[in-house]
Formats: C-alpha cells, structure tokens, sequence
C-alpha cells in the first residue's frame, strides 16, 4: 500500500507496519482432499498493537484528524477501542472511548478497557439506550458535550466509514492475482466492502458474518456508495457461521478453533477469525470451490491476550454476549 492508495499509510509509516502483510500457504486435508489451496492473508502481522484491519481503517482516519482528539465507540470488549488507544498512545494523540453500558462504570474495568485506560483512553460510560441512537445528530451531539470532546474528530463504532472502507481497498489489490476466493470475517462490512473494491476482475469476495440478521448486504452496499460513489467487485455473504450471534460460541467452535493452532501454529481469535475458517471448511466440504482453485483467508485480528479457555478475551461464562457492533 502506497501513500497514494491511502494518506493515512505515510502518516503512519513511522510505526514499521509490515505491509503488504504475509500471503502463505498452509496444507490443510480438509482442503486437499477436494483439490482446494487454502493462503492465510496474515493482517494479524501488520502491527503488533494495530492489528489487522484496524490498521488499514484506523490509518485513514487517524490522517483526516489532523492531530485532534479522536473519539470513537465500542462495547466492553472492543478490539476497535483498543486499537484506537493504542494508536493514541503510539502517535501522542488525545483519545476518547465511548463505551456501551452506564453501568461498567461503577465495575472494575475488564482487561480489554483496562488496556485502554493504560494507554491513555480516557473513557466515557453511556447509558445502553443512548448508545443505540448515537449515529442520531441530537443524541451525538450530546454525547460530546457530555465527554467533554465537542471537537474531536469522530470514527464510529467497527472503525467503517468511507475513509476506513478506502483504506481496506489496499487489501483487495494485494491479493489479486493470488486466490480465487478472498474470505474474510464481517462485523460492520468496512473491510469487505473495500477489499471487494480493490480485488480487481477474476477475484470473488465471500465475507461471513458474525452476527445474525441478514443486514449486511445493505451495508456494504452503502458503505461502497459512500466511499466509491457506487458498488465495486464481486462479493457474496455466506450467513450460516455465526454461532448464534456476536461473541457467542459454542463448544464445537473452541473445539474446531483448537485443532487450528495445534495443526498449523496460528492463533486463531475466536470471536470473528474462528468463524470465517470453520466456515471455510465447512464450504470445502460441501463442494462450493471447484477442485483446483485456491481459497485465501484474511486473518483479521488475534486473541486478547493470548487466547487461553475461559480468558478475559470473551465474557465469563454464563454472562450476556456483548452488544454486536452498529449495523
């Protein structure tokens, strides 16, 4: 990705990401066996603090807010917060978090908000039926005013916006010409909807949500409007992985995600990364890649902390999922 793709690239070049991340093949029976070559598109390398796709959305943004405090949105658990803050800390930024939940205000902070008050987020609780409306004018407004940051530069929730869905076009083109089938997991779209954008003729997108609700499609197609002016690529949703919803799982998905690292030494993040690749074999087996093409899997993200059975990276067991982000 050059400066010229993305200005958020060179404003950022000073942190050493490693773009173009790495492509690599990994031999994997349950591919071969149909004829099928399976790539994993490392974006979990771009950054040890900016990981993957926030990287390639976070940079764009971090460029248009011209030093400014950046405010932005997620739940208890958000990578996308946490991204933000470290970015914050990394570039002496002011950064705001604006959390889902009046309530974890008065707790202790869980590790993933913990993180991002260490690196400098300063944090600011929002009651749930606020949160909902916060793309409404009237209830934003507030919400500024009440953080105190009525002029800072603001990314929603995921990070999706058409400077974000600009900049994941540089992962579509760093794959043309290497897969067939580009798959990738999806929360909010942003990065779909850019990397369809940048995958050129002869590549097709398939994106797996990990929410219920069949809203994707709408949102993409306006995320592409909104940074394009119009659809770009050739992409699909494929809506049966989601595991009954965002951040849920099941012990066959830990299960499945565990023989991944132990076959070939990837940590596989649970609550988007594990889907897409039970997703993917679960298609191989059924015959949806023709036998002698080639499948590449965009590894987004990697467990918080290090993925141990029961970590901080998920809820307790037995607690409501988190929130799913803004469709």
């Amino acid at each position: 990705m050059t400066s010229s793709d993305d200005p958020g690239a060179g404003f950022l070049a000073g942190l050493g990401p490693r773009l173009p991340s790495p492509l690599h093949e990994v031999l994997d029976g349950r591919f071969e066996r149909h004829g099928v070559r399976l790539l994993l598109k490392r974006d979990d390398l771009i950054h040890p603090e900016l990981i993957g796709n926030k990287w390639r959305k976070l940079a764009p943004n971090l460029h248009e807010a011209a030093g400014r405090t950046v405010l932005t949105f997620g739940g208890a658990y958000s990578n996308h917060l946490r991204a933000t803050a470290a970015a914050g800390r990394l570039l002496g930024l002011r950064t705001v978090g604006v959390v889902r939940g009046q309530e974890l205000a008065a707790r202790p902070l869980n590790p993933s908000l913990a993180r991002c008050a260490a690196d400098g987020m300063r944090l600011h609780f929002v009651e749930r039926s606020a949160y909902r409306r916060k793309t409404e004018p009237d209830t934003l407004a507030a919400v500024l005013r009440a953080a105190g940051a009525e002029d800072a530069y603001v990314v929603p929730e995921g990070g999706s916006n058409a400077a974000a869905v600009r900049g994941c076009r540089a992962l579509g083109a760093e794959l043309a010409g290497h897969t067939d089938v580009a798959a990738v997991a999806c929360g909010t779209g942003g990065t779909l909807a850019g990397m369809a954008a940048g995958a050129g003729d002869g590549m097709r997108v398939l994106g797996v949500p990990v929410l219920k609700g069949g809203f994707l499609t709408g949102a993409i197609r306006a995320l592409q409007t909104g940074a394009f002016g119009g659809p770009r690529g050739d992409w699909s949703l494929e809506d049966r992985f989601h595991f009954g919803g965002y951040a849920r799982t099941t012990p066959e998905l830990e299960a499945f995600a565990e023989d991944f690292e132990h076959r070939h030494g990837v940590p596989v993040e649970r609550v988007y990364v594990a889907k897409l690749l039970c997703a993917l074999v679960a298609l191989a087996e059924e015959g949806a890649f023709p036998r002698g093409s080639t499948v590449a899997a965009v590894i987004t993200g990697r467990p918080f902390p290090e993925h141990r059975a029961g970590g901080p990276s998920a809820p307790p067991p037995g607690s409501p999922a988190p929130h799913p982000p803004t469709r």
